[in-house]
């Protein structure tokens, strides 16, 4: 029996080239999101190109009641889980900086929902003693930014999570890998202005399996985006809060 990988937001465009990295590779798949005609679409393509078991179910993000008893359906289903990759993400707009009502939204959806469901996860894996957990956070996380602040704040506590769950799994042997997308020519961004070397979602979700024969736990996609966002994180705050970003 194949190793079963649990894909969080499998609608997304990311998490559907993710999906698909890991079906060629020969992985059995638990797809989950909030639309279940998406995701009976998505699993029957993946079983017939790639012969792969694959199950669906439905997942919201933001109803954090429901996740323990989601988590312990997916391992009745796929009792060989060994890995999740959290790949929801919620973007909002320009309203979320000046209506909390409307960043609340962003935020519930970008870290506690995570983790939440990290949290479950985690308890999971860690008396297993094996197992992965890959979470997408943003390059928006590393530095606030005027344009989208509220967003870049959520996925920084993400990032944050994400470390402080590496550093608690470490001596159980589950692995915990933090993925910092820049740009990514996605639903999400379309139309967006001011987007610079915009990678495709079949690149990205390509590299994030890859990330499992690496060593890295912080992996920027592209790979510049690490030199790029070191270059605006030392912009001195006196020089960065008077600029268009």
């Amino acid at each position: 029996m194949s190793e079963a990988v649990l894909i969080l937001g499998a609608t997304s465009a990311i998490a559907r080239a993710t999906a698909a990295a890991f079906a060629a590779r020969g992985n059995a798949l638990y797809l989950a999101s909030r639309d279940e005609e998406e995701l009976r679409r998505i699993a029957a393509d993946l079983r017939l190109r790639y012969g792969v078991e694959v199950h669906y179910g439905l997942f919201d993000a933001e109803a954090t009641d429901t996740h323990e008893a989601f988590l312990k359906s997916v391992v009745t289903a796929m009792p060989n889980l060994s890995g999740m990759v959290l790949a929801f993400s919620y973007l909002g707009d320009q309203q979320a900086a000046r209506d909390f009502s409307v960043g609340v939204k962003v935020i519930a959806s970008n870290f506690t929902g995570a983790a939440s469901i990290l949290s479950h996860c985690a308890n999971y894996f860690e008396p297993l003693q094996r197992g992965f957990i890959i979470g997408i956070s943003s390059v928006a996380g590393d530095r606030g930014r005027q344009s989208n602040y509220v967003y870049g704040a959520a996925k920084g506590a993400l990032s944050l999570y994400l470390q402080g769950l590496r550093n608690r799994l470490y001596a159980s042997g589950v692995r915990v890998i933090t993925i910092k997308p820049g740009f990514v020519d996605t639903a999400m961004t379309y139309g967006l202005p001011g987007l610079f070397l915009v990678a495709s979602p079949q690149a990205i979700g390509e590299r994030i399996v890859a990330t499992l024969s690496k060593s890295a736990d912080v992996v920027y996609l592209p790979w510049f985006w690490r030199y790029i966002m070191l270059i605006i994180k030392h912009i001195p705050e006196p020089i960065f809060k008077r600029m268009k970003l």
